[in-house]
This record gives structure tokens, sequence and C-alpha cells, in this order.
């Protein structure tokens, strides 16, 4: 444990910065659960995922997640949660039965609040389109489909398990099964990828009416397959390109960039991924999952939960594997990195709101950045310009100490 629950209320960091008081109002909460096992772990992947044994351990790990959740309620009594986000891995490969037990396990710990989004990422493989009316059975009413490609040599080189047709029926089934609010998830810059290749896959994922799109540039990751073993990329020009021709046809048929990868329809972004970018609490349960929560004395604590899933799940271990009280030294960054990706940014207000410091501890970055064209002149809101956009770590490393 790196932090000290004796501490003052006021937290100093570096520098001639002003000390932190209480925070004035507490940020909405969400919810994280992480689902670690997929049916195969894809070579671009870097997410906390192990392939799944045949028979998964779902009602233990249940257990521990319900267990996990009861050692962080005594931070976030009397609040409520506005959103539930099931990542992985591969959530949908668990049965309603036991997402059912979870979440009800869920509300009688943390009260929902009445417009709660719950949101379950599932693949398009027809195993679990089976379940897509049960899970709407239970409450969740948002699905996120991880479709990557459309394109059968696209979907072999990403190494997924699912076809084309099978993309296609997803979406369909996720409609018929009463999701009228849906994600798609589609890469682009994939192995061997044409300009036309990439509007043809955008184009069906379009056709499909999906109410948001996560479109994204596939990028190699560190301790991957690909890393190791990088596949022929498109060159940069043909990159920028696709990402210049993709979001002219998003915004033709309405659909709203508001974050880097996202677009949605109106009124449709992802409720819980805003929350992270506008520096909301998160409490994050399952193996390897992290939380950031803020508490009334002024202290922000991000954590971090056992990564392994034979860890997670061996009573012998702790949950919680570490924590870290955030100084005033890194909160201008930590604040930036999230608000900044999105396109409008965030009012001017929730940087003394959510981190208790004011806004002119911000003022020589800002003023920098503004007079490199990185960030928008705008006293009411904290925006980055089209060209911060672009240069984003550029952009953030004017708020470095």
């Amino acid at each position: 444990m790196t932090h000290d629950s004796s501490a003052s209320p006021l937290i100093f960091g570096g520098g001639a910065q002003s000390p932190r008081g209480a925070l004035p109002v507490l940020p909405p909460l969400a919810l994280y659960i992480h689902i670690p096992w997929c049916v195969r772990k894809c070579p671009y992947c870097d997410f906390n995922s192990h392939t799944a044994s045949p028979v998964l351990p779902e009602e233990e790990y249940v257990d521990a997640l319900l267990a996990d959740l009861d050692q962080d309620l005594h931070a976030v009594y009397g609040r409520e949660l506005s959103s539930i986000f099931f990542g992985g891995g591969t959530p949908s490969l668990f049965s309603a039965p036991a997402l059912g037990r979870l979440l009800k396990g869920v509300e009688q710990r943390i009260p929902f609040a009445n417009d709660i989004e719950i949101t379950l990422e599932a693949n398009p493989g027809t195993f679990e389109q089976e379940k897509f009316v049960a899970y709407r059975a239970l409450g969740i009413n948002r699905l996120s489909i991880g479709i990557q490609s459309f394109q059968e040599a696209k979907l072999k080189a990403l190494g997924r398990i699912h076809n084309g047709d099978e993309a296609v029926r997803a979406a369909g089934m996720a409609r018929q099964a009463g999701f009228d609010n849906f994600n798609l998830d589609l890469m682009h810059g994939l192995p061997d990828q044409s300009l036309d290749d990439a509007l043809s896959d955008l184009r069906q994922a379009i056709a499909l009416k999906p109410t948001h799109l996560s479109w994204y540039q596939l990028t190699l990751e560190p301790n991957t397959v690909f890393w190791n073993q990088p596949p022929t990329l498109p060159e940069d020009d043909t990159l920028w390109d696709i990402q210049e021709a993709g979001q002219a046809l998003l915004a033709e048929h309405g659909y709203a960039q508001y974050e880097v990868s996202a677009y949605a329809q109106p009124g449709r972004p992802a409720r819980h991924n805003l929350n992270y970018w506008s520096f909301g609490d998160f409490i994050g349960i399952g193996a390897g999952a992290h939380g950031k929560l803020s508490h009334p004395d002024g202290r922000i604590v991000r954590t971090w939960k056992t990564r392994l899933p034979k860890d997670y799940l061996n009573p012998a271990k702790n949950f919680q594997a570490g924590e870290k009280a955030l100084t005033n030294d890194e909160l201008p960054f930590e604040f930036l990195m999230n608000a900044l990706r999105l396109t409008d940014g965030v009012e001017s207000r929730l940087y003394p709101e959510r981190t208790g410091l004011s806004l002119e501890s911000l003022a020589e970055g800002r003023l920098d950045a503004e007079q490199s064209g990185l960030l928008q002149v705008e006293p009411s809101r904290l925006a980055a310009t089209d060209r911060g956009q672009l240069f984003l770590n550029d952009l953030l490393q004017k708020f470095l100490s």
C-alpha cells in the first residue's frame, strides 16, 4: 500500500503549488468489471486477456468479483452507479445466469441510477448471439460488438475467429433482442489494407445502423505477437487518406466525432467512456482492473487489481495489487490526458471541480499551448484545436511539471 489513510485532507504537491482542499462535488461513479478470458488471444491485443479453458470458473469468478467489490464499498457509501461496463477478454463468454447473479449482487451493494447505462462487450460468433435476448432481460441495455473488419482476409490476419457474415448477423440479432443502443468496434490501418478496403468496411458498418462506432487505427503494442512479428501495414500517406475519407464518410451519415476514435449518432455517446474522459470516478473489479476514486477530503486514488486470473481466484492473495494517491504535480496531466481526447474538450469549471486545484495552476501551460496553436483560446473551455488533436502528446507535454 502506498497510501496513508490517516493523511491530512490538505495534500501538498511539489513546487510552489497551493494545497489541495476538499472537493466541492464528487464526480459521477461508474463500475468497470473485467472478464479476462477469450476463446483465443488476438495477435494485436495487449489487454489482460487469457485463453479460456473448456469450462470457465463462472461461479467462482462471480463470487470473487462480489468479494472484491465489498472491499471497495467503504470508499463509495452514499453514491449511486451511473454506468457499468463489462470489458475483457470476452465478457459474452459468460452465461446470462452468471451475469444476472453478478448484477443483482452489485445492485444490492450500490444503488443504480434510474437511467443507468450497462454495456457488455460481445463477440459476433453465433454462440454469443444466442445469449443476446437473455442479456437484454437482465437489464444490460448496450452492447459493444467487436467486429474489427468484415473482410475474410483481414479477419484472418487479425486472428479473429468470426467471419464477415457472422459480424453482419450479430448487429441484426442485437437489434432483434431489444438493443436499440449498440456500438460496433472497427479497426483501420490493417495489414495490406487499401483506402478502398477501409472504406468498404466502414460503409458496411454504417449500413448496420449502430448508434455508436469505435473506429480506430491498428497500432503495434509491446508484448503482443504483432510487436514481435510485425505485419506489413499501410504507408503513412495511405493511413492519412483513410483517416480523412473515413471521418468525412461518418460525418455524412450523421456520426459525430466526439473523441479521438469515437463517433456517435446524436445523443448516443458512450456515457461510461465520457465519464472516464471527463475525469469521473470508477471502481474497477476483476483480474487486472483499474479504478480511480475521489474522496471528499480531496484525495484522488488510483487502484489496480491482481492481474492473473489464477492469482485473483486464489483466496490466499489480495484482490488489490496496489494503489497510488495522485499528487498536485500529477493532476494537471492526469486530468488533461483524458479531457483533451474529447473533440469539444470540457468546461473549464470541471478542472477545479474534479481536481480541487485552481484554474490558475494551469495558466502557464495553457498560455504556451494556446500560443503553439494546440489549445483553443476559449476561457470557458479546455479543448484542443484540430492541430492539438493530431499532436495530443505534444499538447500534454505543456502541462508536465
